[in-house]
């Protein structure tokens, strides 16, 4: 072999060892460091009638919470200091069948005060193991086609709830008092799954609230475009996990749903309303990895508008 060929095989040699290297830091800091590097989002709306006092609302959503994540626990329990008035739980809770007690503990003293949930499709049907890079060309709805008996014990955690007083608005609607305040609310089943049924909640929003809220799991344009013309001022949903592996200066790739990628997270106008879709605490046992993509969740103050 000649001195040329040796270099080359040498130079190729370090350039692999250096991407093999920059690879394995990368998946350990997407899987150790910032999957477990919660966040606290604060926005502020102008949406109550002039005069009313701020409402606080806690937005929370995708813990996927399996029985061993004491640090996931451990920091929703504390966001009770933040005291919200009100508590909103966008579904995907749970990612075990044991994770029903551990959830409920993680909400603590939250269950006290006024809250309202949703489910989405992971609160009835367990993970499963699957290729994440089928997410750039498809969504995952066709994954639940063959699964038809849920495996999950959603109903447990929703009449756990529910004890506490949080509304179960899982195409149904209701009302709220916080604090002075009163809240109308209405909500669909995840149509991940084909379970939403908005003919159930479909009509105005009581125009008497001090604010009216639309709650989902999967923002599908479908289902937001039926709240917004509704007149819910606010529509909260999850689902997305703000598309957990992202890209620095471009940002989400996929949203798994029928959002566009720029609304995949965050706080957007959607016609007269505003959309706050979670990029949501946790992420599949299968995928145990956040990229440029901290888990999160919302704080928005409420606020008397001009």
């Amino acid at each position: 072999m000649g001195a040329d060929n040796r270099q080359l095989l040498r130079t190729v040699g370090r350039a692999a060892a250096i991407t093999g290297a920059v690879g394995v830091a990368g998946l350990t800091y997407a899987s150790v460091i910032e999957r477990n590097w919660f966040r606290l989002r604060r926005y502020e709306l102008p949406l109550l009638p002039p005069g009313s006092p701020r409402l606080r609302i806690l937005h929370l959503s995708d813990a996927h919470l399996t029985p061993g994540r004491k640090m996931l626990i451990d920091w929703i329990r504390g966001l009770e200091a933040y005291e919200p008035d009100l508590v909103v739980n966008t579904g995907d809770s749970l990612a075990h069948p044991d994770a029903v007690g551990p959830f409920i503990d993680a909400l603590g003293p939250l269950l006290d005060r006024p809250g309202a949930f949703v489910y989405g499709s992971n609160d009835l049907f367990s993970p499963q193991l699957k290729n994440p890079a089928r997410y750039l060309w498809r969504t995952s709805k066709t994954d639940y086609n063959k699964r038809r008996v849920p495996d999950l014990p959603w109903r447990d955690l929703g009449a756990a709830m529910s004890a506490s007083g949080w509304l179960d608005l899982n195409n149904h609607k209701g009302a709220l008092k916080a604090g002075e305040l009163d809240i109308a609310l209405a909500g669909v089943h995840d149509s991940h799954i084909k379970l939403d049924r908005y003919e159930k909640v479909a009509g105005p929003a009581d125009p008497a609230a001090h604010l009216r809220v639309g709650v989902l799991h999967s923002p599908e344009p479908s289902n937001l475009d039926r709240f917004e013309a509704d007149g819910y001022q606010l529509l909260l949903a999850g689902h997305t996990h703000g598309g957990q592996l992202c890209l620095p200066f471009y940002g989400t790739l996929v949203t798994n749903c029928g959002i566009d990628r720029r609304r995949a997270w965050g706080l957007n106008e959607y016609g007269d309303a505003w959309l706050h879709v979670s990029g949501g605490l946790g992420t599949s046992p299968y995928a145990p990895v956040r990229f440029c993509c901290r888990p999160e969740a919302s704080l928005l103050d409420i606020v008397a508008g001009p």
